[in-house]
């Protein structure tokens, strides 16, 4: 999966990228700057002292008119958290890819979700993938996203389970991409003398609701514009995408919901509940932030009972993905529907697909109540 993401990455050409190892990324940035090393890119790679110091090199870039990019995981991504905002505060169309992984203490550098949803509402769309093809085509479509709604995004792929697998990939033509992805060209720009402007400027009480909702306005429009870039990708790519994969939903009376590595071991569960009759589907949620409420809501409306699985934990609250999905289905139907919570995966801990078979068990015997449940 690494080699996937840096391989789309030389293919959108950016400008500067800025790198601070971190297990599971490391293998995005090494492969970059071989290729840099190679000539096989133009790009300036700035290194840098921290994980902090490579988001604030990439503003900083990226506010000059240049397409920059970075890449992290787990404890980079907190020590960065301070300028995560202000990217997204100031419309900066800056990728970074993810390697999901574990947070500290105790120390672990395996996958999870835990990092990403840290960050989850600092205004950064984010896009999960479930292998490593996904991960090459989301970097894809997470550049263009990104410029046309001058948004940031993070493309994520499982730290490991996909950063770490080795799996065939189809690539396009390098021209295809740099046609679908196009040159960046800035609105405004640091660098241009003729038209000074001011970046980060102070926002009191008068102005600075104002900002917010524009700001929310363009996370929501992002979820139009990623549907007709998926859209597009299709075309040049013959793959499909979407906010969401409903996988045999249709006519199903269970359902799993779930994101990222472990779906594909949820659809084989799918398949072999199918083949003895019984009638469970799943859907894959792929764009997480902004969330599609109520497509995803329409999308769960006939199911009877639902379970949603995290990759993360939240302290004291329900995880987040399953707070999301409660939310979608409870404002698109009028009746109750039976949604169950659990939490798999924490630490890089295989998920097998007895556990999932466990989940459908649960569901079609009943056995749906508020109480978290945890697949260890």
């Amino acid at each position: 999966g690494g080699y996937a993401v840096a391989e789309a990455l030389r293919q959108i050409k950016p400008d500067v990228m800025a790198v601070y190892p971190i297990t599971p990324q490391t293998t995005i940035i090494e492969t970059f700057a071989k290729m840099k090393a190679d000539g096989l890119v133009q790009a300036e790679i700035v290194q840098v002292e921290s994980e902090h110091s490579a988001m604030s090199a990439t503003i900083g870039a990226c506010a000059a008119g240049a397409r920059a990019v970075t890449a992290s995981s787990s404890q980079g991504i907190l020590h960065m958290a301070e300028t995560l905002p202000v990217v997204s505060g100031l419309g900066l169309p800056i990728v970074m890819c993810v390697s999901s992984r574990a947070l500290s203490a105790p120390l672990n550098i395996h996958g999870e979700h835990g990092d990403v949803m840290a960050v989850r509402d600092m205004g950064w769309i984010q896009i999960f993938a479930e292998q490593a093809q996904e991960a090459y085509d989301n970097t894809i479509i997470a550049q263009k996203l990104a410029e046309e709604v001058n948004l940031p995004v993070m493309p994520i792929m499982d730290g490991f389970h996909t950063s770490h697998t080795t799996e065939r990939v189809e690539i396009l033509n390098d021209k295809v991409v740099e046609d679908f992805v196009g040159i960046r060209s800035a609105q405004q720009s640091l660098t241009d003398l003729e038209n000074p402007i001011t970046i980060g400027t102070l926002a009191l009480q008068n102005t600075y609701f104002e900002f917010k909702i524009e700001q929310e306005k363009a996370m929501q429009k992002a979820k139009d514009v990623y549907k007709k870039i998926c859209s597009a990708y299709q075309k040049i790519s013959g793959r499909k995408h979407g906010m969401f994969e409903s996988y045999k939903l249709k006519d199903a009376d269970c359902a799993i919901v779930i994101m990222g590595a472990t779906s594909g071991t949820a659809k084989n569960v799918v398949d072999s509940l199918r083949a003895e009759g019984k009638k469970v589907g799943l859907l894959k949620v792929n764009l997480y932030r902004p969330f599609p409420y109520k497509e995803v809501g329409h999308e769960l409306t006939h199911i009877k009972k639902i379970a949603v699985l995290d990759r993360a934990i939240s302290f004291g609250a329900y995880p987040p993905l399953y707070q999301d999905v409660l939310n979608s289905v409870a404002h698109a139907s009028s009746r109750k529907v039976d949604v169950a919570s659990y939490i798999y995966g924490l630490g890089g801990r295989d998920t097998m697909q007895k556990d999932i078979e466990k989940v459908y068990k649960d569901l079609e015997e009943g056995d749906v109540s508020s109480k978290i449940k945890y697949l260890k």
